[in-house]
């Protein structure tokens, strides 16, 4: 009796689990499988991801709005009039300085967003789809180019209600954004390379504070390098930020600078090159 009574739950447990051929076939059966998307398809859908970052948390919008009116009205008439003697003239020099230096501000929360992500594991689900593998970094780059086409916005339509006037036209103005813009893409590309690099946010934050602080402020946004002394104006004339608001300037002042503008496209492909290959990179090897 005992001896049936262990046998017969073997029996029915192995009958149980055992699954039908007809089912088996049904669900193993072949089907065309999907193509792989591109490369193209596949970073704007991280790039998508990103803006649903920003539509479940909003106040993440707060840098790129707040931020630079703040720095459009405290730099204007903290230093209008002394430097300029007047509020509207200073400000058709400063506006695109002030747009260049708060954009590029912007450019460290990609790496930031970069180290939290991998923090918290998800870049290890990311580099087991099959799709191509810079797509989650390209992608996050092609969402933040969207905080920094509202920055540069939020900023000209500021300038223009206390009085800018760019002699450059709408087209003028368009191409200095989208030359703003251009750059600081590739720019972020050093900020992604330390969000994979360094152990936590703050490190990503530390780091880039202390080397956007000296480029963004001893660079020709608030003043003419030509009023600076000899040893600081070495640094200026070889700042990046400085022949890239010369070239903005340029533009929206309506007298285009042609050597500024390819001096910084030169220097955004550069960028992209080297700090994209490293951070590719670290990101195969992280």
């Amino acid at each position: 009796m005992s001896t049936a009574t262990t046998t017969e739950p073997t029996t029915t447990a192995s009958t149980a689990y055992a699954p039908a051929a007809d089912r088996l076939g049904a669900v193993l059966a072949s089907r065309e499988q999907p193509p792989r998307p591109s490369a193209w398809s596949a970073s704007l859908t991280f790039g998508w991801r990103t803006m649903l970052k920003i539509k479940h948390v909003p106040e993440q919008m707060f840098d790129v709005t707040a931020f630079p009116i703040m720095m459009v009205l405290m730099f204007t008439y903290l230093f209008g009039g002394a430097l300029a003697g007047s509020v509207t003239e200073y400000l058709q020099f400063l506006l695109p300085g002030i747009m260049v230096t708060s954009v590029i501000m912007i450019t460290m929360y990609t790496g930031m967003g970069v180290n939290i992500d991998i923090e918290k594991g998800v870049f290890d689900r990311f580099r087991t789809l099959p799709v191509w593998r810079p797509a989650a970094l390209v992608g996050a780059l092609f969402g933040d180019v969207f905080r920094y086409v509202t920055a540069a916005v939020v900023i000209l339509v500021v300038g223009l209600i206390l009085g800018f006037r760019p002699d450059g036209g709408v087209l003028g103005v368009l191409l200095g954004i989208v030359l703003l813009v251009g750059f600081s893409f590739a720019f972020s590309w050093i900020w992604t390379m330390f969000g994979l690099l360094l152990r936590s946010e703050k490190s990503v934050m530390g780091v880039s504070m202390m080397v956007l602080f000296p480029l963004t402020f001893l660079s020709n946004v608030f003043v003419e390098p030509e009023t600076m002394p000899a040893w600081l104006r070495v640094f200026t004339e070889v700042n990046p930020i400085t022949h890239l608001v010369a070239a903005v300037r340029g533009l929206m002042a309506g007298s285009p600078d042609g050597g500024e503008i390819v001096w910084v496209l030169v220097a955004a492909g550069v960028i992209i090159a080297v700090f994209g290959t490293l951070t590719m990179r670290l990101y195969n090897r992280k």
